[in-house]
């Protein structure tokens, strides 16, 4: 290892081998990767040093729903540093029902090229007719 060098052990959860593995790092630069299994285990090795994701799943409040809350989620991973902000943006929004699976709740979260869509279908709430005597 030269000066100015770290290592770091990294988790693989590409995959369901779960590789260990190091990665080297100086200044700020990946300089070697060793111990995962495949290319996508070394990519994403390399991406958890450099600048690591995350996939966001949440929920937002509905207004006329079957349900108060509506489960969202990014389709894309996000930036890991960005996912509070993210969160919080989420918390002040609110959408109308009908929702349906994959509609963009909040498209190119802060600017960041990512959309946060719903994961399910929620309904319009329909009260139930009086009933006749």
């Amino acid at each position: 290892m030269s000066k100015g060098e770290e290592k770091r052990r990294i988790s693989c959860i590409v995959c369901p081998l779960s590789c260990v593995g190091e990665v080297s790092v100086a200044g700020g630069l990946v300089t070697g990767v060793e111990g995962f299994s495949c290319p996508r285990g070394q990519a994403y090795a390399r991406e958890e040093v450099t600048a690591p994701k995350r996939m966001l799943t949440s929920t937002v409040k509905v207004t006329g729903g079957r349900l108060p809350l509506l489960p969202v989620v990014s389709r894309q991973p996000l930036p890991k540093d960005k996912i509070r902000a993210c969160a919080r943006c989420l918390s002040t929004v609110t959408v109308a029902a009908p929702v349906t699976e994959g509609d963009v709740v909040v498209a190119d979260i802060l600017g960041l090229g990512v959309d946060v869509v719903a994961s399910r279908d929620l309904e319009s709430f329909q009260p139930l007719a009086a009933s006749r005597a």
